[in-house]
């Protein structure tokens, strides 16, 4: 499964952990401003915002997963199976299909209260890129440094929920994910009080007592909490080091081990294949994998943004240590 996440200090932070038990060979891809985008169901853009994320790109077109545009704007799918439903093309709507979604957004809009006034008038439809690549049940999450929010394909129609905590995971609903937190009210970063009963001395013998309740298991609910309590509570300074820090432990609190959850078989686990974080303020798209923790970085401003070819970059897969003596 997967967590996104949007996170500011100074600068805005947007990313996520891809969590599945097999790669699609996803590369960094930066799609300048003259990559022709052709829409199945809608008008092309042969000009737009670059865009910089992870994507993997099929026919010379980037599918990505995540990615953020050169005006600040970050959006991630994650998986929402059994929820997400894509509907046939609608007249008097514009008709755009969830492989097109990301590049439909990021190269158009700014700002987050654009894209929401948008898609009053838009429709997901249920045209897959190709037989290789058939539609994955998805939604996202879409951000920048003032807003956030979820959107959400249904039988009911498409929903956009406002998204103050900042985090997506999977299943079930975005409303019902948000409900839930109501269970945890009762956490706190502070040492407990006795509430259990006045004639009862009890023993705070560890740090961190405030948060028993705090779900550690792998499930997407869990994970939805852990990350909403993590990323509410962080404190990180201002510094590009301390603020890229930070954002990765907030996805590390909720990333998958090798062996913790089996999918499929008992050879088979699902892991965060990658870990992402992007400066939505200066471009750069930094990023981890599950066999590499050194950070590694694409600044997509020094592509050259005026082009026509998506420019991308292998995932460094590698461990890279670094020796002291």
């Amino acid at each position: 499964m997967c967590t996104g996440v949007s996170y500011t200090t100074k600068d805005h932070y947007f990313g996520r952990n891809l969590d599945l038990e097999f790669s699609y060979h996803e590369t960094v891809a930066v799609t300048p401003r003259n990559f022709p985008f052709e829409f199945r169901k809608t008008e092309a853009l042969p000009r737009h915002h670059a865009i910089v994320g992870i994507a993997t790109i099929s026919d010379g077109y980037p599918l990505y997963y995540d990615a953020v545009n050169e005006r600040g704007l970050g959006m991630a799918g994650l998986n929402f199976p059994e929820n997400a439903d894509y509907k046939p093309e609608a007249a008097g709507t514009t008709n755009v299909t969830p492989f097109e979604f990301i590049p439909w957004v990021l190269g158009r809009f700014e700002t987050v209260d654009q894209v929401v006034a948008a898609l009053n008038d838009v429709t997901l439809v249920d045209i897959s890129f190709s037989e290789e690549f058939p539609l994955s049940p998805l939604h996202w999450i879409i951000a920048d440094k003032n807003r956030s929010v979820t959107v959400e394909s249904v039988k009911e129609g498409l929903r956009v929920y406002d998204n103050p905590f900042g985090v997506l995971t999977n299943n079930p609903t975005f409303d019902i994910q948000t409900f839930r937190l109501n269970d945890y009210m009762h956490l706190s970063t502070y040492p407990p009080e006795n509430h259990f009963s006045k004639d009862i001395a009890f023993d705070t013998y560890s740090r961190g007592m405030g948060a028993i309740g705090l779900p550690g298991d792998l499930s997407s609910a869990s994970r939805f909490a852990k990350a909403v309590f993590t990323r509410m509570n962080s404190v990180a300074g201002d510094s590009e080091s301390e603020s890229i820090s930070q954002f990765f432990h907030i996805l590390g609190s909720v990333a998958q081990q090798r062996g913790c959850v089996h999918v499929g078989g008992d050879d088979k686990f699902e892991i965060t294949i990658y870990s992402s974080c992007c400066n939505t303020d200066t471009g750069v798209y930094y990023y981890t994998t599950y066999e590499n923790s050194q950070i590694t970085g694409v600044d997509m401003h020094k592509e050259d943004l005026d082009s026509s070819e998506v420019v991308d970059y292998p995932l460094v897969k590698g461990q890279r240590l670094s020796m002291q003596n």
